[in-house]
């Protein structure tokens, strides 16, 4: 017998007033033996529910009995059904369709329009437009691990290429800057690791289980981290890539160089990650100094024009 099965007869029962066994059997995909049982139960946990025979029947929570749906404002309510729709677009399962129908439950019908609009004012989709096909059932399979405490093994491309199989306990999923990642101890480096799900393959949940450690949740915020060791460049990019590079600095870094053209002070680390940004930009970006960051630009785009020439 599932508690959440249960509440969520309740919430529904509260919502719709009055629903028949095989109404309530199809809509939670049970049979109407089940939910004759989970009536009962329901009843012996104090909430008083009736049957009432004949056409229009069905059972009905006791009038006398009442929730206060006053408890959440129009705020309140938007926010929390706008939270759990967009989860819901990427994290699958029950609990989240029967935590929606009992949040729902509470919206009095007199601001059943008003929570609506407000609702859908603020859109979140958290599925990406393209890209890895992978992601989506990778969620489920380490949402059910978590949930289960099962292991995780799979292959995973880390920094430069390197493919290593992994065995690993899970503990968090994390989404950060629209990248889905997952945290555990791994076996492989015996320590804790944030995985990025884009670079794993062939991943499996295993049937050995662990016990859960203490464990302290990764940083995730490394603004402090980055404004001590980042450092301006100085290039001039053409402005049909304006779009493009406000996605890293806002627009008080720019400064127009004729019709065609702005000059930034574009937030760069010496890294891989930084040079590949910058020749992403391709031939609608110069890099103008320092003088070494351009030198470096040169070196590297020579090394991509050997790569094409004859």
């Amino acid at each position: 017998m599932k508690v959440d099965r249960l509440v969520s007869i309740i919430m529904t029962l509260l919502d719709k007033k009055r629903m028949g066994a095989q109404e309530l059997a199809d809509m939670f995909e049970v049979s109407p033996r089940t939910i004759y049982r989970d009536i009962d139960a329901i009843n012996l946990a104090g909430v008083p529910i009736r049957s009432v025979s004949g056409v229009g029947g069905g059972f009905e929570i006791m009038p006398e009995y009442k929730i206060d749906k006053k408890v959440f404002s129009t705020a309140d309510l938007s926010a929390i059904l706008m939270g759990l729709s967009s989860l819901s677009n990427m994290v699958r399962g029950d609990e989240l369709v029967n935590a929606l129908a009992k949040v729902k439950s509470f919206i009095p019908a007199e601001k059943a329009k008003d929570i609506e609009i407000k609702t859908n004012q603020i859109c979140i989709d958290l599925r990406p437009w393209i890209g890895n096909q992978n992601i989506q059932p990778y969620l489920e399979t380490i949402k059910a691990a978590l949930e289960n405490c099962r292991l995780l093994s799979f292959e995973y491309i880390a920094h430069h290429g390197n493919k290593t199989v992994r065995t690993v306990e899970p503990y968090q999923l994390i989404l950060k800057s629209s990248h889905w990642y997952f945290y555990g101890y791994c076996y492989h480096r015996n320590d804790y690791r944030l995985f990025r799900l884009s670079r794993m393959s062939d991943l499996q949940i295993q049937q050995e289980t662990f016990v859960p450690r203490n464990y302290q949740k990764p940083i995730l915020d490394f603004e402090e981290i980055l404004t001590a060791i980042q450092t301006e460049v100085k290039v001039r990019i053409h402005k049909s890539i304006l779009d493009r590079v406000l996605e890293y600095c806002t627009y008080d870094h720019f400064t127009p160089d004729g019709d065609e053209h702005y000059l930034v002070n574009f937030p760069f680390v010496e890294n891989e990650y930084y040079f590949d940004i910058l020749l992403g930009f391709g031939d609608k970006c110069e890099c103008i100094e320092p003088l070494y960051i351009r030198e470096e630009m040169k070196r590297r785009i020579c090394n991509i024009a050997v790569i094409y020439g004859d």
